[in-house]
């Protein structure tokens, strides 16, 4: 692993803008045969050159002194009611980032170079890496001191870690296991036969779900390391999907622009479909659950650049289409909803910041943030502790090949009327944010080559 030094936005920006300039040929690395033959390994490299290797159990020690690849950027202030500003950024060109994790003062992000990194909070110095042979890492999901991880082989990884002084961590298990009847194995017909694109894990039960490019939805007993149950769930790829805490319901969004509910068969391993939610043929790229003691609202991220939402009926518990937000010029890619606040990436390269009003379904777009130069892939967000303001933290990466860091602070709702002449002002500095999005030329070469989101 190779620590960058300190980079700023403008430097990265001059990379793009030199692309005439000849590229710089990087030797390919070579490495033993038994390298090349070890099964889901673990690595951990330090800011220097050499490693530190185990087949199963990995001692993140902290480095001495590391320089941070950070550089800090300007406070905005959009709104009167939000501060924010971006703390850190780093830019690699070992691959897209498509997922991101947090748990335990723990950030990890998988992606492309079949690594999954680990990042301590808030500062995120880089601790070391997770390497697996079984190709790039789609999907990972933190829970706890378990970490879940989706690879290219259509196989999940479980893995546990410990926070202290030393972080470590080890490989617990695989899904599906491997049989011991190798001829006669029956994980084939248990693992999925696409990419394992999305996870949620249901903490009352102990249960995973799996969405899946081949359709389907997959529930795991984690504690048995079993597929108990398996059902075709949509007619395209099934892009995400989220599990309600509290009731078990379970929420999938697909190509095939829908959004279904379904629940689990008391007393049963199976899962019926209870209500399907389709308005547009967009494809829904995105769901994020917003749930308090008093409502629930589900979001969904689509193609058209809108976000649709439902509130679900306390007695009934029927979802009601409440509206849609407006704001993003390309597809919503990626949602994350936080207490009443809602973050969402979209391909316009903006990160929009929403939050919802206490008992109505007004949303207000507090803040638009504009920091990276590609389509935003993935998104992750926490709270921070604060006295007077409510603190988050919101970490995003892009298919630029950057990954951010966002400190934002929420001051507290004043009940104010607002005249003709306020709301003109607040228009008028929301349109400063509505300009075309500056794509890197890579990206825009990706754009007309393939479709870069699969």
């Amino acid at each position: 692993m190779e620590f960058y030094g300190k980079r700023t936005l403008y430097s990265f920006m001059s990379e793009q803008g030199n692309a005439m300039q000849p590229p710089k040929i990087t030797l390919p690395s070579f490495r033993t045969f038994q390298e090349m033959n070890d099964q889901d390994h673990v690595q951990f490299s330090p800011p220097r050159h050499s490693t530190t290797r185990s087949t199963n159990k990995l001692n993140l020690i902290p480095p001495a002194s590391p320089e941070s690849p950070w550089t800090l950027s300007p406070l905005h202030t959009p709104s009167p009611s939000l501060l924010y500003h971006c703390i850190a950024s780093i830019h690699r060109n070992e691959g897209n980032i498509f997922s991101i994790a947090v748990s335990k003062g723990v950030v990890f992000t998988g992606s492309e170079s079949k690594r999954i990194r680990a990042w301590r909070q808030p500062d995120c110095i880089e601790r070391g890496y997770l390497k697996a042979s079984s190709g790039e890492v789609r999907a990972i999901l933190a829970h706890g001191n378990i970490l879940f991880s989706a690879h290219k082989d259509h196989k999940i990884r479980i893995w546990n870690f410990t926070v202290s002084e030393c972080y470590r961590i080890r490989k617990v298990s695989k899904l599906p296991k491997r049989s011991s009847f190798r001829l006669f194995s029956r994980s084939n017909a248990q693992q999925h036969r696409d990419c394992v694109s999305c996870m949620a894990y249901y903490h009352a039960e102990g249960l995973l779900y799996t969405g899946s490019y081949d359709r389907t939805v997959k529930v795991w007993k984690v504690s048995d390391k079993k597929c108990v149950d398996s059902f075709v769930a949509h007619e395209d790829n099934v892009n995400a999907i989220v599990v309600n805490q509290d009731d078990g319901c379970v929420f999938t969004c697909s190509l095939d622009g829908s959004v279904k509910i379904w629940r689990r068969v008391y007393r049963e391993n199976s899962h019926t479909l209870t209500m399907t939610l389709k308005f547009q043929q967009s494809p829904v790229n995105a769901l994020a659950l917003s749930s308090t003691f008093s409502n629930c609202f589900l979001y969904s991220g689509s193609s058209d650049g809108t976000i649709n939402f439902w509130e679900k009926e306390k007695f009934s518990g029927r979802f009601n289409h409440g509206g849609f937000l407006q704001g993003h010029r390309f597809s919503v890619l990626c949602l994350v909803a936080v207490e009443k606040l809602i973050f969402s990436g979209s391909e316009d390269t903006t990160i929009r910041v929403w939050r919802r009003e206490e008992g109505s379904y007004f949303h207000e777009c507090l803040a638009v943030l504009d920091g990276h130069r590609g389509p935003v892939r993935c998104l992750a967000a926490c709270m921070e502790l604060e006295k007077v303001v409510m603190g988050f933290l919101v970490y995003s990466a892009s298919l630029d090949h950057s990954f951010k860091i966002w400190r934002v602070k929420v001051l507290p709702e004043e009940k104010m009327c607002m005249d003709y002449t306020d709301q003109s002002e607040s228009k008028a500095r929301l349109m400063e944010y509505e300009m075309s999005p500056v794509l890197s030329p890579s990206w825009v070469e990706r754009k007309l080559r393939v479709n870069p989101f699969q």
